[in-house]
């Protein structure tokens, strides 16, 4: 959690205030963007864009101090449609007759997609409930507090639920692999 006084701090230009911002928010953005982006070195990049920007906008007083971390998630969409959009307008020019067939698909790509696919399926033969929790916990990073607050239980039923189905999905990825 961000204190009133890291924030007033961070707008004057606070060093230290600042760094405790981003020790505090690193973490659930990273994961935010990485699981829009799916590769780690375009969610570093994106992840540090953000910082600059929200920061910039922290100094202008344009950012709101309530719910700071879900302003940085809406600049880093933002960052991330912008890219998208500049992809899809450049394109890529592929010249067919230079391509290697046996260079194209990478073996560590296959093995992740294999281990996506595999957990993937493990995930489906969760309950609603666990998928749910697994996927505000772990995917989205939400705290445990938020996650109670969107699935109507208690901090203690979803802490126990979080791990009620990590056990089973555990047994289940030992049973099947």
């Amino acid at each position: 959690m961000i204190s009133a006084d890291d924030y007033k701090k961070a707008k004057e230009g606070d060093l230290k205030a600042i760094e405790n911002i981003c020790v505090v928010t690193w973490e659930p953005l990273y994961r935010f963007i990485y699981y829009k982006v799916q590769n780690r070195e375009e969610a570093e990049d994106i992840t540090q864009e953000t910082y600059v920007k929200t920061l910039t906008y922290l100094q202008k007083n344009n950012a709101p101090q309530k719910n700071f971390l879900g302003f940085m998630k809406t600049v880093s969409l933002n960052i991330i449609r912008d890219r998208w959009r500049r992809k899809k307008r450049a394109g890529v020019i592929v010249n067919f007759q230079e391509i290697n067939p046996e260079e194209t698909v990478n073996i560590d790509e296959q093995n992740d997609i294999a281990q996506r696919l595999f957990l993937k399926s493990a995930l489906a033969k969760l309950s609603q409930e666990q998928q749910m929790i697994l996927d505000l916990r772990i995917i989205k990073g939400y705290s445990v507090a938020e996650t109670a607050k969107l699935v109507g239980k208690t901090e203690a039923a979803v802490r126990t639920a979080q791990h009620r189905a990590l056990l089973a999905l555990a047994r289940i990825l030992d049973d099947e692999g």
